[in-house]
């Protein structure tokens, strides 16, 4: 998570510093989606399937070798948009099979009654990467170049392939005796007749659509906002980790009567209303205590959305589930772009401010209109 952290940063940066547009910024920012969403059901599939640590490592795999190309492409001066959207669309694919497999593990490793904690404590360890490695990723860009900062990447991704081997082999779930095309079926019909699992789900959505296309811009209001450069990108970024962890935490120690659904609509209101926030200030010092609040409601999104959903599933469908969870951030885009059109035709706080309202009227709808949420 260090190494993706920082390569959300570079990449932005290096899109932004090649093409000074804010619609490349936000095409290599969701660059990653599409294949996500052609590919997320067949990894969730074979999380179900298939060996899920051997998963993981074969992906990781892949993002080092994606990472090193990148490296060796700036080196060479050879880097152009269309290397950036390459990666990015790699990186997608490889997401697909990895984050079904990487949640969906979880409930392999830890008693049912650990898992909202577990999957916090998850949580807080991404949420600590998203605090130090974006600073310490900004001053090595601004210090050393795009290049050396592809090449930390690099090593980050390689060793956690060397920290993943010490995690616990888990047996498969299932038996890959049947096409993998009705192990989806048979998941999508579970996950649409588990209304509170397919409540959450299309939560989740709401905060891919509006709440992640909102960092691929940070670029952009950076230098036209806020006058400055990338150093102050990854203190921004960083100050998102903060609020993150902290509310991690928070959520690593509730217990099923903390009333988790109520805390879920309220992070995600917070993160709404904070984005909204955003959009109004011209102080970068104000913008990064605001960064903050983003980051606790992101806690809510990261933590107890995907604990409430692994709960509400079987354990035979986990990894199917988490790969239909996964499909929201292929999403993406349709997000994305009409908030990077906004931000080059108009203003980017504009786009923030849409992202922003739009996010919260929507949650309140969930809030106000169902009570499956409210009352997990």
């Amino acid at each position: 998570m260090a190494g993706v952290n920082v390569q959300m940063l570079a990449r932005g940066y290096l899109t932004w510093e090649l093409t000074k547009s804010p619609i490349a910024v936000v095409v290599v920012g969701a660059g990653f989606a599409p294949p996500i969403l052609l590919f997320s059901l067949y990894g969730g599939a074979a999380a179900d399937r298939y060996a899920r640590k051997r998963i993981i490592q074969i992906c990781q795999v892949g993002m080092l070798v994606i990472t090193l190309f990148m490296a060796v492409s700036i080196s060479t001066n050879t880097v152009t948009v269309f290397h950036l959207v390459l990666a990015s669309i790699g990186q997608g694919a490889l997401w697909a099979f990895l984050m079904p497999a990487r949640q969906a593990i979880i409930g392999q490793l830890v008693d049912e009654n650990q898992l909202t904690n577990a999957v916090a404590l998850n949580s807080s360890g991404m949420s600590l990467m998203t605090v130090a490695a974006p600073g310490i990723g900004g001053l090595i860009y601004g210090f050393g170049g795009a290049a050396a900062t592809y090449y930390v990447i690099s090593v980050l991704i390689a060793s956690a392939i060397v920290f993943m081997s010490f995690v616990p082999y888990a047996v498969p779930i299932r038996k890959a005796g049947r096409r993998m095309w009705a192990d989806i079926k048979q998941g999508i019909i579970y996950t649409r007749r588990n209304r509170t699992v397919l409540m959450l789900l299309l939560m989740s959505l709401s905060t891919a659509l509006l709440a992640m296309p909102f960092r691929t811009l940070m670029p952009v209001q950076i230098e036209e906002v806020f006058h400055m450069e990338v150093e102050a990108l990854g203190l921004l970024m960083s100050m998102i980790g903060v609020g993150a962890l902290f509310g991690s935490l928070v959520i690593a120690g509730l217990s099923k009567a903390s009333h988790r659904g109520m805390f879920l609509l309220v992070t995600t209101l917070i993160s709404g209303l904070a984005i909204l926030l955003v959009s109004a200030t011209t102080s970068y010092v104000v913008a990064a205590i605001i960064m903050v609040v983003i980051g606790i409601g992101d806690s809510g999104r990261r933590s107890l959305n995907a604990s409430l959903i692994l709960e509400e599933t079987e354990e035979a469908y986990r990894g199917r589930v988490m790969g239909v969870y996964m499909m929201n951030f292929g999403l993406m885009p349709l997000g994305a772009l009409p908030l990077g059109f906004i931000a080059a035709s108009f203003d980017v706080r504009l786009a923030f401010a849409v992202a922003g309202g739009t996010l919260f009227i929507t949650t309140l709808g969930f809030a106000i209109l169902t009570n499956r949420i409210r009352r997990l």
